[in-house]
């Protein structure tokens, strides 16, 4: 976690209080030492957040240190409502959980008058099925994407045969029904689609994929379609 994303959550964290928080229990949530988090709230206070508090009784954040200003649309707050619950039911928990983070901040700094769309947006995600992934797959897979790391996976097809391969992941398509991996296969010696589903195996490899996954995406989208199963 890089300092700046540390001291956003550090921000979320004291919003959430309305009394005053201990410095042992905001460590524990931020997984950083006293020291650190000495440091993280006095620069805090130099950028302008309100933080009420010294060691040993507690700080306090109030109100009128906010993010940059957002300005959003209604409808522009009710896609981002619609987007976030598609994410949280049908991602896996991980990136679902994410949504609901990412969203509880966006909400935070929204005046008043246009928080309600939160409970009252008419906007619905309709129920689905399960999608069997397994509980690892996706969250290793998107390891993967951002490191620029090989995958070696087992794959069965649809004719339920198996193959090894070692595949270099840059993107993951969403459907109401499948989970698929875009990647460079070297076994075939080009662009594939494998179905999450049908990964038997998986294990992030610790050596680099040769080209970067923005460049891999740019020639897919140039030759390829993925497929809907």
């Amino acid at each position: 976690m890089s300092r700046a994303e540390r001291l956003l959550d550090l921000i979320q964290l004291l919003r959430e209080h309305r009394y005053p928080v201990t410095g042992t229990v905001l460590c524990t949530k931020l997984g950083v030492s006293l020291r650190t988090l000495y440091r993280d709230i006095k620069t805090l206070q130099e950028q302008g957040a309100h933080i009420e508090g010294e060691p040993g009784l507690g700080y306090l954040l109030r109100p009128g240190f906010i993010l940059p200003p957002l300005m959003l649309t209604e409808e522009e707050i009710e896609a981002l409502l619609l987007g976030s619950r598609w994410v949280a039911q049908r991602g896996d928990a991980k990136l679902g959980g994410a949504a609901q983070s990412a969203l509880s901040k966006i909400i935070a700094v929204l005046p008043g008058e246009l928080r309600d769309p939160r409970d009252t947006s008419t906007l619905l995600v309709g129920p689905g099925e399960p999608i069997a992934t397994g509980s690892l797959e996706l969250p290793l897979i998107r390891q993967a994407i951002c490191a620029e790391h090989k995958l070696h996976i087992t794959y069965r097809d649809l004719k339920e045969d198996e193959s090894s391969r070692t595949i270099w992941p840059f993107a993951v398509g969403f459907f109401d029904d499948v989970r698929i991996v875009v990647a460079w296969c070297e076994l075939r010696l080009c662009f594939r689609h494998f179905r999450v589903d049908r990964i038997t195996s998986i294990k992030v490899s610790e050596q680099r994929y040769p080209r970067n996954r923005q460049s891999l995406l740019k020639e897919w989208r140039a030759t390829e379609k993925i497929p809907v199963k």
